[in-house]
């Protein structure tokens, strides 16, 4: 699991202009399965998404976002190894 931490570089107005795409884009993933949640993060200076892929795939798949084709932010990857979780993701994350 990895969880991906945007910060903008550019003013919200910058942002604001490649938005739309920028869903479009987590769209294609989410409906892949590999994006489960992801979100602005407050106050909105980025957001998070969180991915079920592994790294090396993750860092090629970004190069589709917007926001990094338009240097709209900055991407920070952390791996994490879920040892608990709430019942409803246990299916999920592969924990019995």
């Amino acid at each position: 699991m990895l969880i991906i931490e945007l910060t903008y570089k550019k003013p919200l107005e910058e942002v604001n202009k490649f938005l739309d795409k920028h869903c479009r884009f987590l769209d294609t993933y989410y409906s892949a399965g590999i994006f489960i949640a992801s979100g602005a993060k407050t106050p909105r200076d980025g957001g998070i998404i969180i991915a079920l892929i592994e790294r090396n795939a993750v860092e090629a798949l970004l190069k589709n976002d917007p926001f990094y084709q338009h240097e709209i932010a900055e991407y920070k990857i952390i791996e994490l190894t879920p040892s608990k979780c709430c019942n409803q993701l246990k299916p999920l994350l592969g924990l019995a």
